[in-house]
């Protein structure tokens, strides 16, 4: 099992005994995302390089490192000062590798932080939708070009199943949510008795295909169990980023 926040520094000075603010980034495939603890959602724009228009993320992992560089570093150098970059959070997908995590870092060293941590989207989509992760839950992140199906117990992850699929995809509703239970049904296999829990309790549906009624009506229909989306699911994940980042402060040894 993983802990819930997985931390790779960048730079770390712990001499000053400062107590940064701090932010937290989910820079998807469709929009970025920024947030700060106190001041709440800053940044929420299009995931598109100044200038030539083009995507420099695709499905989750970072496809264009100078063209991602360019657009975290114009967005969020003029609008957020150094004290609250020294230390960054930033969500990664499950599928992520060292190739992409070292992508993810070198982006976002740009900034100019004293430390980068990552936590996996799921777990970081399920902290901000504020719910109580010391039973099993069952969780889906539907996104614009991937979906991350995962199991959390305490906190950890059990299980997962990620799909190149999600919402901005040409495929319709209807298949989109069967090949989400179909990736359900190979979890079960790996994680039965929990699974069998996590679906009594509900599944904790986030991310912005979240936001599509249909979408929840047809995956509660097809599992025949409560699917509830979460408060504003679309921002669900860089939330729980920024209450990681708040957890960092409050255990700073703990990384």
């Amino acid at each position: 099992m993983k802990p819930l926040l997985a931390g790779k520094s960048v730079r770390r000075d712990r001499s000053s005994g400062r107590n940064p603010t701090g932010l937290a980034i989910d820079l998807g495939s469709a929009r970025t995302r920024a947030w700060t603890p106190g001041h709440g959602l800053l940044v929420d724009v299009p995931t598109m390089s100044a200038g030539t228009g083009k995507r420099p993320v695709r499905r989750g992992k970072i496809v264009d490192r100078s063209g991602a560089a360019a657009l975290v570093g114009e967005l969020l150098k003029s609008q957020v000062v150094a004290e609250r970059r020294r230390t960054v959070v930033a969500t990664i997908p499950l599928t992520s590798d060292e190739v992409h995590r070292g992508h993810l870092l070198a982006v976002l060293d740009a900034l100019g932080p004293e430390t980068i941590l990552t936590i996996d989207s799921v777990k970081a989509a399920a902290l901000g939708a504020d719910v109580d992760m010391t039973e099993p839950l069952l969780v889906v992140d539907l996104g614009a070009q991937l979906t991350e199906v995962a199991l959390l117990a305490g906190g950890n992850l059990c299980g997962a199943r990620c799909l190149e699929l999600g919402v901005r995809d040409p495929i319709s509703s209807t298949q989109l949510v069967q090949d989400i239970v179909e990736s359900m049904v190979q979890l079960m296999g790996d994680c039965g008795p929990q699974m069998v829990d996590a679906l009594d309790r509900g599944v904790l549906l986030t991310g912005g295909g979240a936001l599509r009624p249909q979408i929840t009506y047809q995956l509660s229909t097809q599992l025949g169990a409560t699917v509830q989306p979460a408060p504003a699911p679309h921002a669900a994940a860089v939330r729980g980023a920024a209450l990681a980042l708040q957890a960092t402060h409050r255990h700073p040894g703990a990384f």
